[in-house]
């Protein structure tokens, strides 16, 4: 509409000036907007941990301990609702944005704070449990993926946006803490440190820096497109100066983030690659891949397959490893695992799970094979059903009808036209009386036939 080459070109600005219109009332940020102070002060209110908001972050980490040590998503996400740590991220985010220095330091000491009483608290809980396996929860934390930083950022631009409006939003903030996960990875960094495991502790702990940093960038977003007053200093030299320090800071946090970033994608991509790769390529006939793992390194990635089964020849090996460019790891190498074990460390429960799920889909498949033969000879039964002919019944009646009836036949038979690709089905009829009858009587026999019989197609013969 708004390009229509018929429209006068004096109307064409009046439309696109009442899009924009339009554009601008739906998405504005101002409606309902706090005053900026307000909001710096609420944001600020939340920066600091100490009496209650301590004591709240503690309570929070056991309880997301717990969660992860029994595998429990509710409970996780029960101690999601009560953490405050998005307070001090969130005014780290605000004070770039604002170019207050004072507020980035009071952010960043106070963000210190909670993160080594969330890894205390958590180490000393794991290191006490008597439950020391690492659960599905617990290890999802130790690998970041690029989905990770994306939820963390849209999470954080929701935060902020809910904290600027003059009424608050009371449903996004637990929603946001609940979708940006920063508790998990910091009680699993202090699972890590309890069973001495670095692994665990740098994964999760990277995970923890990532959607802090996200959070913190979306803040900083929202601050600057919402075009909040910079704070004054007073002197134009200390100013510089400290926009600066900021700046360098930022530079600081942001140009290894970018990196790791990147890192992160490259590394989720090779996974979903090596994923497809395994999915589509590796279902033998003979052997079974009880396991893969896809190794990505920065110079060489590597995707491993276990097998169970029949030897796998080396050319077929070869002719795999053809295969894999095609999915985007050209670069890779594949290792395939098999025959002995002695030296190979085997995920117990991954052949558990493959196991288990050969037991289901053979199942799954002896199930279906009964069911269609159950489905076959019901058709059967019904088919003979529907074709049977009561034909004792047929001639009693008949008989009561004709009393001259002698003798009488009745079956469905198959019709098989030379013009006609499919053959029909007519109800033959044969019976023999002791006198001729009239055309109107013959008539009258097959109206009974058809009616008594719910056929259609009648072909009497009578002798």
């Amino acid at each position: 509409m708004v390009n229509d080459p018929n429209l006068p070109r004096s109307k064409r600005p009046d439309l696109l000036a009442r899009f924009g219109s339009f554009l601008r009332e739906r998405f504005s940020l101002e409606e309902d907007k706090d005053d900026e102070e307000s909001i710096i002060q609420y944001i600020s209110r939340g920066i600091e941990f100490r009496g209650i908001n301590s004591w709240t972050l503690i309570f929070a980490i056991f309880i997301a301990s717990i969660g992860l040590n029994i595998n429990s998503p509710a409970v996780i996400t029960g101690a999601f609702l009560i953490s405050p740590l998005m307070g001090p991220i969130m005014g780290i985010g605000m004070g770039v944005g604002i170019n207050d220095l004072a507020m980035i330091i009071r952010s960043l000491k106070n963000l210190s704070i909670a993160v080594v009483i969330s890894l205390l608290t958590s180490t000393l809980y794991f290191f006490l449990s008597p439950l020391h396996l690492a659960q599905s929860e617990l290890l999802a934390r130790t690998s970041p993926t690029v989905w990770d930083a994306l939820v963390a950022f849209f999470g954080g631009l929701a935060g902020i946006v809910a904290s600027s409006r003059r009424e608050k939003v009371t449903n996004v903030i637990p929603g946001v803490a609940i979708a940006t996960a920063l508790m998990p990875p910091l009680c699993t960094a202090g699972y890590g440190i309890a069973t001495a495991n670095p692994y665990y502790f740098a994964g999760a702990f990277y995970l923890f820096l990532i959607n802090g940093i996200c959070i913190s960038l979306a803040t900083f977003l929202i601050v600057r497109f919402l075009g909040y007053h910079q704070k004054q200093y007073p002197t134009p030299e200390i100013e510089r100066r400290i926009r600066q320090t900021i700046w360098l800071s930022v530079l600081i946090v942001v140009i290894p983030s970018t990196y790791l970033g990147y890192q992160i994608v490259r590394k989720t991509i090779f996974e979903e690659s090596a994923r497809r790769f395994v999915a589509n390529e590796c279902n033998f006939q003979y052997r079974q891949v009880i396991n893969y793992s896809a190794h990505f390194n920065r110079k060489h990635s590597s995707v491993e397959l276990t097998l169970v089964g029949e030897p796998f020849p080396k050319d077929s090996i070869t002719f795999l490893r053809a295969k894999m460019p095609a999915y985007g790891l050209g670069d890779a190498s594949l290792v395939v695992k098999q025959g002995s074990f002695k030296d190979t460390e085997i995920d117990v429960d991954a052949l558990k799970n493959s196991l288990t799920d050969q037991v289901i889909k053979y199942s799954q498949s002896s199930i279906a094979r009964k069911d269609h033969t159950i489905d076959s000879l019901r058709r059967y039964i019904d088919l003979t059903q529907s074709t049977h002919v009561p034909v004792a019944d047929l001639r009693n009646e008949l008989k009561t009808l004709m009393p001259d009836v002698q003798t009488f036949t009745a079956s469905r038979s198959l019709v098989i036209n030379t013009n006609k690709a499919t053959p029909d089905t007519v109800m033959l009829v044969y019976a023999t009386f002791s006198r001729r009858h009239t055309k109107s009587e013959r008539q009258r026999i097959e109206k009974w036939l058809q009616s008594r019989t719910k056929s259609k197609r009648i072909k009497l013969l009578i002798e």
